[in-house]
């Protein structure tokens, strides 16, 4: 793809993510979900999470959106009201989509887990889906590399250097892994209009054209909406995330772990949790192995 200077999107905001308590004991550097970053449509979470036994996040339920758990070092185990039980490793990749109603407990299967979530919003129309997973292992991940090896992409979603992902989403949506080498670019195609923000792990990057802010690691960097490619240039040995959607653009009704349109829809969530029906049946009666290993 050939892209003009005056397609690159431009930085609008950059915040540097706190670490702060979440769960039982686990620490989270939040960025997306803050009140400097309320709900950016259709993104409405993303944590950086450390997670040291015997912390975790034990039974809770969700409903009207999807986590996305992205493993940086360590395993986490998951299972869920519905039987579904398994291990994400390091690199690996759960796509979960709570749609009408989950369940569930995320706790460490090693001493110690890193990596990432990301709540991803259903539009109205999908909220009460029936719950599905989709799992990819490390191996598994579609891998992108430029030209020259100097930039690394594993597609989690979307497109890269002509590699497409294998998850299905309910709205489009790119989620790339981005590897740097020191002094090289990084140029990706992402469609005018679309949210757009970078979360860097390790090492400084610049982000736009001409640019000479450096952004270090822990940092949200949130592009404008107009342009249609993002330009990354790696300081020095540069490890991020790039995501960006397509907005949805419908009112947002949530109070924690459910994701409405209105608050009739927030209060029929909690009574439906509270009676066990209309996708949380049984919710009341069941409780995980892992989240009582505390």
């Amino acid at each position: 793809m050939t892209v003009t200077s005056s397609a690159f999107k431009k930085v609008e905001k950059t915040v540097v993510s706190i670490e702060q308590a979440e769960g039982v004991g686990a620490r989270v550097r939040r960025s997306i979900g803050t009140f400097q970053l309320r709900n950016l449509d259709p993104f409405l979470m993303l944590d950086e999470f450390t997670i040291t036994k015997p912390a975790g996040f034990p039974d809770h339920p969700h409903r009207g959106f999807e986590t996305v758990t992205y493993m940086l070092d360590g395993s986490v185990q998951h299972e869920d009201f519905a039987g579904h039980k398994g291990t994400i490793g390091t690199g690996d990749l759960q796509w979960m989509t709570a749609g009408r109603g989950i369940l569930h407990a995320e706790m460490p299967l090693t001493d110690t887990a890193r990596g990432l979530q990301l709540w991803v919003n259903l539009p109205r129309k999908d909220k009460m889906v029936e719950p599905r997973y989709q799992e990819l292992l490390d191996k598994d991940v579609p891998r992108a590399t430029s030209p020259d090896g100097s930039v690394r992409v594993k597609v989690i979603a979307g497109e890269s250097y002509g590699v497409n992902a294998k998850v299905h989403t309910y709205i489009p949506i790119y989620y790339l892994d981005v590897s740097m080498d020191a002094g090289k670019e990084f140029v990706q195609a992402v469609p005018e209009n679309y949210t757009t923000f970078l979360y860097t792990l390790s090492g400084d990057i610049k982000v736009g054209e001409d640019a000479t802010e450096q952004v270090q690691p822990h940092t949200t960097v949130v592009l404008g909406a107009e342009g249609d490619a993002v330009k990354v240039t790696s300081v020095n040995d540069a490890h991020f995330v790039l995501v960006a959607g397509q907005k949805i653009n419908e009112p947002i009704a949530q109070h924690g772990p459910f994701v409405l349109n209105d608050r009739e829809g927030i209060l029929q969530a909690f009574m439906d949790y509270e009676q066990g029906k209309n996708g949380f049946e049984g919710a009341k009666r069941w409780a995980s192995e892992i989240g009582n290993r505390r």
